[in-house]
């Protein structure tokens, strides 16, 4: 039986603004095994990102948890604090003062426990995985010099570079071409079956969830409108905006 890694329990979440509380997340309640893949869907506003922001501890002020539980393998994530987190979580964006090459080892060696020659050696690999040219001239960059599309990639390296337990996809694949999507897809299915890493993959695209995923949760106004394996939701889909 597999172990569950992630345990979303009648989630409600809000931001609390000036003109008054803004109700992101209803009631959300979903979990993953490890070593699945989950899409999430559902049309912008409907909760995706915050739900993925709540499992990393990102939903600081404004935003506040006002219900239900998120358990992360074993630990319940409101009750976690900061220096506790970034244990099990890499950096989230890129630092314009520091070269990529410099950002992607220092995310291997706070991670494991390789050599930094062994950490520069993976960080090449992992830009060559992304499908970034002259990898040894773009190690030494820094991100301003890079174009949008390459510091997505760069992010998606350093997001893979560890293999974790669970990789959460916020549209990872977007402004990216078909060939390099289907590349980075690829990559994404070869860690989970290597690994048995857990995906949350969130897209608008389901052409993506269908390559991808084994099961989606359709979110809607901050509530699950239905969840189904991958063949069922194609075959009958329940929700007016799945059916669209």
């Amino acid at each position: 039986m597999s172990e569950k890694i992630l345990e979303i329990k009648d989630e409600r979440l809000s931001f609390f603004t000036p003109a008054g509380e803004v109700k992101a997340l209803n009631g959300v309640s979903f979990s993953m095994n490890q070593g699945d893949v989950l899409g999430i869907v559902g049309e912008s506003g409907s909760g995706k990102s915050v739900t993925a922001y709540s499992i990393m501890g990102l939903t600081a002020y404004p935003g506040r948890l006002v219900g239900g539980t998120v358990w992360f393998n074993g630990h319940q994530i409101d009750k976690m604090t900061e220096k506790e987190f970034r244990k099990i979580r890499p950096m989230t964006s890129l630092n314009p003062v520091y070269t990529i090459g410099n950002q992607i080892v220092e995310v291997i060696l706070l991670h494991t426990k390789k050599t930094k020659q062994e950490a520069w050696a993976r960080a090449r690999e992992l830009l060559e995985l992304v499908g970034i040219n002259e990898p040894d001239r773009r190690l030494k960059q820094y991100p301003h010099e890079l174009s949008g599309g390459m510091r997505q990639r760069v992010m998606i390296a350093m997001a893979l570079a560890n293999h974790p337990d669970l990789l959460i996809a916020d549209e990872p694949t977007t402004a990216l071409d078909v060939t390099i999507q289907h590349q980075i897809l690829k990559q994404m299915r070869s860690l989970q079956e290597e690994y048995g890493t857990s995906i949350i993959f969130i897209t608008h695209d389901l052409g993506v969830v269908a390559e991808l995923c084994d099961r989606v949760v359709v979110l809607y106004g901050g509530l699950v409108m239905e969840e189904a394996e991958i063949n069922d939701l194609f075959e009958n889909p329940l929700h007016p905006y799945t059916m669209g």
